[in-house]
């Protein structure tokens, strides 16, 4: 199973969506199942239902840190090849979906959501195109991945 694949198979097992693209990674992160689920649990909803930045690719984003980040706080540019890296990936996403704003992707007026998840139904998966964000986020990534190593 490809990272993709495995990202809507978490989602659609019941993980938020960053964290759906998170540990599907987790064979290169090398992040333990616990601590990638604490770390990216934040991310889901456009940032804690926030609806801001699409958690999909806040996942992706938190994968490209620990593959390719700076850890030299002094290294200008290092720090400027990343945050290169992340515009690029946000622009890809933007490009298939329009947007990699939650809100906008999901036609919610402005402004955070009720902190309350919803229920993880059928008719959930059915109305909400969370999974495909989720399929697309972590495909995207893979193409990086695959294109720059």
């Amino acid at each position: 199973m490809n990272h993709s694949e495995k990202a809507k198979e978490l989602f659609n097992s019941g993980y938020n969506c960053a964290q759906a693209v998170f540990l599907a990674f987790s064979d290169l992160t090398g992040m333990d199942e616990k601590t990638a689920t604490m770390l990216s649990s934040s991310f889901g909803g456009g940032m804690g239902r926030l609806r801001e930045v699409c958690g999909a690719v806040s996942g992706a984003f938190m994968v490209a840190g620990i593959l390719y980040g700076p850890t030299d706080p002094n290294d200008h540019d290092a720090k400027m090849k990343h945050y290169a890296r992340i515009q690029a990936l946000a622009a890809r996403f933007k490009e298939i979906n329009g947007s990699y704003i939650c809100r906008e992707l999901l036609g919610l007026p402005q402004g955070p959501s009720d902190p309350e998840p919803e229920k993880r139904t059928e008719d959930y998966y059915h109305r909400r195109s969370c999974g495909d964000y989720v399929e697309i986020a972590a495909r995207i990534l893979d193409e990086y991945i695959a294109e720059n190593n």
